[in-house]
């Protein structure tokens, strides 16, 4: 069940983009480290977004080659 807490936070950072969403997450995992408890629910903030993160971290998929697709042409090929 949802923290009613943390809830909007996680539920705004879900709609961010990698670079920006793994800043919030550092920056708010050092003030936790620096300064003992500064925000009140800051590790509830923390563990899901994480989570989001990581499944925001993905390989980038190869360029599409001449036929449209990703990878090499299938078929035969000859030296002449």
């Amino acid at each position: 069940m949802p923290n009613p807490l943390t809830a909007p936070l996680v539920g705004y950072a879900s709609k961010l983009r990698f670079p920006t969403l793994l800043k919030i997450t550092l920056v708010l995992m050092l003030l936790s480290w620096l300064l003992p408890d500064p925000i009140p629910f800051l590790d509830e903030i923390l563990t899901p977004l994480v989570a989001l993160v990581l499944a925001s971290w993905r390989r980038r998929e190869p360029p599409p080659g001449p036929d449209g697709k990703g990878g090499t042409l299938e078929g035969q090929a000859r030296r002449e």
